[in-house]
């Protein structure tokens, strides 16, 4: 039987990984058309990431960019995943044609997007264009 006092330290131990850990300023959601339209009359920083769960390209992206979810700077920033192979509508609408695409908005304007871009620098830079 385990202990209270080893229950205790556990749960102190893990308490104080937890502190040392950083914040996420982002996560991506899957898309919403309701919340993207409300973030860009917002005029909201956005990122679009259409991803596929097969892609090695978007399996790379996605710790640069957790990495860049825990800066400051991208607190404000509301990210949305699409997913390439059951989405096909939202494609269209925002005319891409291969995963690991990201796109950036300021509001509703379309700062900047990329597609197979795996280099922290630059997908960091192309995020900056919308805040």
């Amino acid at each position: 039987m385990i202990s209270r006092r080893l229950l205790i330290h556990a749960a102190i131990a893990g308490i104080g990984t937890m502190a040392i850990l950083p914040a996420q300023a982002f996560q991506a959601r899957p898309f919403d058309a309701k919340a993207f339209e409300a973030a860009q009359a917002a005029g909201k920083p956005i990122l679009v990431e259409i991803s596929a769960p097969w892609c090695p390209t978007c399996k790379a992206q996605k710790p640069i960019l957790s990495e860049l979810a825990t800066k400051p700077k991208f607190k404000e920033l509301v990210a949305f995943e699409i997913d390439f192979d059951s989405q096909k509508e939202l494609l269209r609408k925002f005319g891409v044609n291969m995963q690991s695409t990201l796109i950036t908005f300021k509001g509703s304007k379309e700062m900047g997007r990329s597609t197979g871009d795996t280099n922290a620098a630059s997908i960091e830079s192309l995020i900056d264009k919308s805040i």
